[in-house]
């Protein structure tokens, strides 16, 4: 088998540093919204490297100018399928990209330059760490439109930021800048506008110069602890995604976005 840090991604920029990994998002004719083909790159290069001894870190990150601009909305027909059982199946795709980035077992840093929104933030709040340039910012725009907030994030957004500041940011689908976000505890640093990734860079060089053992170990001790009762929060969250996406609410929320105006919900 090919080694997935050498291999040439569809999706990706696998760029090997050392013992740092920085793997790049890279679909910028849709600002690297996440597809299928994108999801499924992401979860297959993160299951390849779980369990890798020479890599201490990996740093996620997007353009220079974007993270993500979440799920692509246009591809929404990728994921349909004939019977609601292969449907429930497909829309498995995101929970599994965060589930796979979370289990990585070597430390994984997020660099974020401008906008970072819906899948995107479940991505990067799935990783250990978040660096933001200082015009970046995070936003979720599911239940504006409609929809529930799934791919089994809410837990994680919990864990970083309490349950008042959860609430508000998938609520009201308010942009949360850089320097709110680092006050609230969505990431750890704000660095220079253009400079998250050599912020990231060190933060990895810090990691790499520790014993790594212990450092594995305490990472897989916090998050057993941290994440002991997230399934139980979010095993139903697929199909409260499928029941939200039959509304008319949804159907409202997704044409008022393409229409740049205000939906108008009715709770159906």
């Amino acid at each position: 088998m090919d080694d997935p840090v050498t291999r040439d991604w569809r999706f990706l920029k696998v760029e090997p540093e050392g013992p740092t990994v920085v793997v790049r998002l890279h679909r910028p004719e849709a600002r690297n919204a996440l597809n299928t083909g994108l999801m499924v790159e992401l979860t297959e290069f993160a299951r390849a490297i779980r369990r890798r001894t020479d890599i201490s870190t990996v740093i996620l990150t997007g353009s220079d100018r974007y993270f993500s601009a979440g799920a692509d909305l246009a591809a929404q027909g990728e994921r349909r399928r004939p019977t609601l059982l292969e449907t429930r199946e497909a829309v498995m795709a995101g929970p599994d990209m965060c589930e796979a980035w979370e289990q990585v077992e070597a430390v994984t840093i997020a660099a974020i330059e401008g906008y970072c929104i819906g899948g995107g933030c479940a991505l990067v709040v799935a990783c250990d760490f978040r660096i933001l340039g200082e015009g970046a910012y995070l936003r979720l725009p599911e239940v504006p439109l409609g929809i529930n907030m799934s791919w089994r994030s809410i837990p994680r957004i919990h864990a970083l930021v309490g349950p008042a500041r959860a609430k508000q940011f998938v609520m009201f689908g308010e942009a949360v800048h850089a320097a709110e976000g680092l006050a609230w505890g969505f990431c750890e640093e704000v660095a220079p506008t253009g400079g998250a990734l050599e912020a990231a860079r060190a933060w990895a060089a810090k990691v790499a110069a520790l014993p790594p053992l212990p450092v594995r170990m305490t990472k897989e001790a916090v998050d057993a602890l941290d994440k002991a009762n997230h399934h139980a929060a979010t095993f139903m969250d697929r199909d409260q995604y499928l029941l939200t996406r039959l509304s008319d609410d949804f159907r409202e929320g997704v044409t008022a976005f393409f229409e740049k105006r205000p939906g108008k919900f009715s709770g159906d």
